[in-house]
């Protein structure tokens, strides 16, 4: 752990026992009321942490225990809500094993972020649904609507700020770019999800524990159906990335070549502005670029040491449109296609198959296109070095307006993103074990005097 996530995680934990501490001196005393709907609430939360799931791609799960979690605080506005949130999690932390720093930040995040749904929802008028009198659904919207649905915001607002924060610490890279990437996507399902944990809590002050738990039923429902969907989700995924391995294992000198065009892609797309949909798009294309070698005709150019002949080099010309045949025949993965077979067009006209030019060509191609040549300017070979920083960036100012379109070129090269293409530690987990004498995958005209009179294949 680097000392900035060290420090990070400290200040985190100091503020969430601050919070506490003012919460305490200023909330009014319990009653039995409040310490038994605190005590059913965090029966509930362990449930729904219980059956938590592991969220495809990334580091963290996914529950349902947002609902008790924000049902707290407005059933029970004070300290004994927060107290109640730390000891799930610290429970379920120690249950689960987790690891001490990454225990602490998240009962310290959690802590902080309802502490500040609470501090908003009475600043705003609220008082406990259970001390609203009479307990319609009305009467409460109108008592407490306004301040719960404002506390909630502001819990998912500062939960994500403090989350995304210490990832952009480790990844070295920025809050906005993360948020960008893992939550702009799902903010709508934030705020949708606000209503349903009122009436809950509602539910709990009007009928009793007993209809609240009642009610809890069909919230597991929706989160079986939501795990079924990550899981299927991911099982395509999994499926993609078994069949990229496939074809990679014909030739293991240039084995992760399309994971780590895929990475690059990510990168650049990032850099140039897309959104996490068009990220998504993006980066799923440049995973099966090259998905059209797999066919039995290429075998025997991939495993060729030697220059490629005029004949040899026509048919690995074929592999787009190969790929995109393809990939066609798979209904998910039909809007890809294009991006496939384009992605060896030039921004000048020059490429292949089809000799597409300028915005003509997929912007997810003009992204690949980038993302394939750094990779084979970065790829250790027997007859050079891999290239620095600066040489690649000279490179790609070079094909400006040639290879490459020279908008993204300009964006990308004054990117802060730039730098990463070179660090990122996915792209050197799929970087080739040992390398030998072969073709790269993409080559721009400057490369063939770095590589000399040797072939260039592959494309």
């Amino acid at each position: 752990m680097r000392k900035a996530t060290a420090f990070y995680i400290v200040t985190v934990f100091a503020a969430a026992g601050l919070a506490v501490a003012i919460l305490y001196r200023f909330a009014p005393a319990l009653s039995s009321t409040s310490i038994v709907a605190a005590a059913l609430l965090s029966v509930l939360a362990i449930l729904a942490e219980v059956l938590s799931f592991l969220l495809p791609r990334a580091a963290a799960r996914g529950s349902l225990a947002i609902v008790p979690y924000l049902a707290m605080a407005v059933l029970v506005p004070n300290w004994l809500a927060v107290v109640s949130v730390v000891t799930v999690k610290t429970v379920m932390g120690l249950a689960n094993r987790v690891v001490a720093h990454k225990a602490l930040f998240n009962v310290a995040q959690m802590a902080v972020s309802l502490t500040a749904a609470i501090f908003t929802f009475r600043a705003l008028g609220g008082i406990s649904l259970l001390e609203i009198r009479p307990t319609t659904l009305l009467n409460v919207t109108r008592a407490a609507g306004g301040p719960a649905l404002a506390a909630f915001f502001v819990s998912y607002s500062l939960n994500s700020l403090l989350v995304f924060g210490v990832i952009a610490l480790e990844a070295r890279g920025s809050i906005w770019a993360v948020w960008r990437e893992m939550k702009s996507a799902s903010i709508g399902l934030d705020l949708l999800i606000s209503p349903p944990i009122f009436v809950f809590a509602w539910v709990y002050a009007a009928y009793g524990p007993i209809a609240a738990a009642t009610l809890w039923v069909p919230f597991l429902g929706i989160r079986q159906s939501h795990r079924t969907n990550l899981e299927l989700e991911q099982t395509n995924q999994e499926l993609l990335e078994l069949m990229v391995k496939s074809l990679e294992a014909r030739d293991p000198y240039t084995s992760g070549h399309s994971r780590r065009v895929r990475e690059f892609s990510r990168i650049i797309a990032r850099a140039i502005g897309l959104s996490p949909r068009e990220i998504e798009h993006v980066s799923r294309a440049a995973l099966l670029h090259d998905v059209g070698k797999i066919h039995e005709k290429y075998a025997p150019i991939l495993s060729k040491a030697e220059k490629l002949s005029p004949d040899e080099w026509a048919l690995m010309k074929e592999h787009p449109g190969d790929g995109a045949t393809l990939v066609a025949t798979m209904s998910k993965l039909r809007d890809v296609v294009p991006s496939i077979r384009h992605h060896h067009e030039n921004w000048d006209g020059t490429g292949y198959p089809d000799g597409l030019a300028g915005e003509l060509i997929p912007m997810a191609s003009r992204i690949i296109r980038f993302a394939d040549t750094i990779d084979a300017m970065t790829t250790d070979r027997p007859y050079r070095r891999p290239l620095t920083e600066a040489q690649v960036r000279a490179e790609v100012v070079r094909c400006r307006g040639t290879q490459f379109d020279p908008q993204i070129a300009d964006r990308l090269l004054s990117s802060a993103l730039w730098a990463s293409l070179f660090s990122s530690p996915e792209i050197a987990a799929a970087a080739p074990v040992r390398t030998r004498f072969s073709v790269l995958s993409s080559t721009p005209r400057s490369m063939n005097a770095v590589a000399g009179s040797r072939a260039v294949k592959g494309a």
